[in-house]
């Protein structure tokens, strides 16, 4: 499928069947999330896979959704921040760019398998590091819940028209 055909077959999936999810596709989404591009390529990140009972559980803690428990298995994205590109302007830190780019593929990577995926970023983000004892410096920039999605989206996200969007200069 071209570009534009995936990017519109991505969705927020918020219903997921319990089938388990085969480790080639999830091979697949994690090289896809490697090659993510990154500020000066410093590629400050770090996915961890989260499928065990025990651990789906932490991270369900952290973020207390119904649906979200039903997926089996999530892909933690976290910031290296030391590793990352600090632009020297306004040192403004790159990590969560970096991450959320990496995120973004994810998803894309999972629709192009077939499977549902969607970014959260609402979640109790030192409870979480925390409880997956992260290192000083590196935080979760959003779980991604992973699976084969139980139905499709009710009807397409509205998305506003390029003229709205989109100035010439």
């Amino acid at each position: 499928m071209d570009f534009l055909e995936l990017a519109k077959k991505r969705f927020s999936a918020r219903s997921y069947r319990p089938d388990k999810v085969e480790k080639e596709k999830t091979d697949y989404i994690l090289e896809c999330a490697r090659v993510a591009p990154s500020a000066v390529n410093r590629q400050p990140w770090r996915f961890l896979v989260i499928e065990s009972d025990e651990k789906r559980r932490l991270v369900q803690e952290c973020y207390s959704r119904d649906w979200l428990k039903e997926a089996p298995l999530y892909i933690v994205v976290c910031a290296e921040y030391p590793a990352a590109w600090t632009r020297k302007y306004d040192g403004k830190n790159h990590g969560d760019i970096d991450a959320s780019i990496a995120v973004e593929h994810i998803c894309l990577a999972a629709a192009d398998v077939g499977l549902g995926s969607c970014w959260v970023c609402n979640f109790n983000v030192a409870k979480l590091s925390s409880s997956l004892c992260l290192p000083q410096g590196t935080a979760p920039v959003a779980i991604v819940p992973i699976g084969y999605a139980a139905s499709g989206p009710e009807q397409p996200s509205a998305r506003k028209p390029l003229d709205e969007i989109v100035e010439y200069l």
